[in-house]
């Protein structure tokens, strides 16, 4: 049996535990969201998956009855298979609003939301656990999982049958999450475009060049890809503007949640063609966000993440806003360092500010501010 590898999720899920009545942990499929509860709460939480249609039809049959069994201490599991639970369970907490009774999880955040938004607002914290993060693999060979990703049945095993697993993935993730989210009608043309957008990971995203290359409308792509969002394999970066509304009406840049399915879906099965392909450098740039975006979703940080593109082509990766200051982070899947890297930063830094180029180099001392790090340092720092 492999042993268990602690979650940094976990602090934060106690302290909400401490706070709500309800705690909620969205997050993909096999991102760990179960492993993770029965390790912290096998003692003293009861455990019911509606990924088993027995207690599917137990509820269904008699909720009343299913619910005074279990009315308290419980984990409900892929709950939003059996949606009339969440008004059971509002009604359980009006009627008793002690904190940690109940904890809910489920694979489609756009599902969960939804029954949250109608019966549990107020009620409950919502947490997401992804793929591990750096810190959590940090014992191992770090750099697979560049390209070959972090979810956890990948990870222990040391990336053997990799791409056999992430094929196994996808079916189970097309069949299961996407069919329940939305009725797609042709499965073909919807893995088409996750191939495409997987091509042109770290990239702006363009409706309208999925829209032409596949035969389908813009709006169709859209509802894909908000498909995608719901279900945490993407997420989209929107553009920083010292103009609010400017953010909403350009480009967003898009990432996956995970490189190992960005690999698979365009053939990038060995180190050699990850470092010698075309999409070394845009897979390096998806790693490295995705890494900073799963840190500071598991430790319960509200920073927002920009990328920065000014008229002028000037560009910088990532901005982490602060409120009073920004980090202004430059990603490059290099291992030598040139002074060229660190214009941009440069261009735009203001007081307060905190500029980083990320690469696969050594540390190098610049200035106070403006950081020449490894990847690995700022991602275990």
């Amino acid at each position: 049996m492999n042993k268990y590898i602690p979650r940094i999720l976990e602090k934060k899920m106690m302290d909400y535990l401490e706070v709500f009545p309800v705690v909620g942990i969205t997050g993909p499929r096999q991102s760990g969201k179960s492993t993770m509860l029965k390790s912290m709460f096998h003692n003293n939480f009861r455990y019911v998956t509606f990924d088993d249609y027995r207690y599917i039809s137990q509820f269904n049959d008699d909720p009343e009855k299913f619910m005074s069994i279990y009315n308290d201490k419980v984990i409900f599991d892929e709950v939003q298979n059996v949606p009339n639970i969440f008004s059971y369970i509002k009604r359980l907490v009006d009627k008793d609003r002690r904190n940690g009774r109940f904890i809910l999880t489920g694979s489609a955040q756009f599902s969960m939301l939804t029954f949250i938004t109608e019966s549990l607002a107020g009620r409950i914290g919502l947490l997401s656990l992804l793929p591990f993060q750096y810190q959590e693999i940090i014992n191992s060979d770090i750099t697979p999982s560049q390209f070959q990703g972090c979810y956890p049945s990948v990870v222990i095993n040391n990336y053997a049958e990799s791409r056999s697993w992430y094929d196994s993935y996808l079916e189970t993730y097309l069949v299961k999450d996407v069919r329940a989210i939305s009725n797609i009608g042709d499965l073909t043309d919807f893995r088409r475009l996750l191939k495409m957008l997987a091509s042109n990971c770290a990239q702006l995203l363009n409706y309208s060049h999925y829209s032409n290359a596949l035969g389908i409308s813009v709006p169709t792509v859209k509802r894909w890809v908000s498909i995608l969002e719901a279900s945490y394999i993407i997420f989209l970066l929107p553009p920083y503007y010292k103009n609010y509304n400017k953010r909403i009406t350009k480009s967003n840049k898009l990432y996956f949640y995970d490189t190992g399915l960005v690999s698979f879906l365009t053939g990038v099965h060995s180190q050699l063609i990850y470092e010698d392909g075309p999409l070394a450098g845009p897979i390096f740039e998806n790693y490295v966000v995705s890494e900073i975006k799963k840190q500071l979703k598991h430790s319960g940080s509200f920073y927002d993440l920009y990328f920065y593109r000014a008229n002028n082509s000037l560009e910088i990766d990532l901005l982490i806003d602060k409120g009073l200051s920004k980090d202004l982070i430059e990603i490059k899947s290099t291992s030598t360092f040139k002074p060229s890297m660190i214009k941009p930063i440069e261009k735009i830094f203001q007081k307060n500010d905190t500029g980083y180029l990320l690469y696969q180099g050594d540390e190098m001392p610049y200035t106070k501010n403006i950081k020449i790090w490894s990847y690995q340092k700022f991602l275990s720092a």
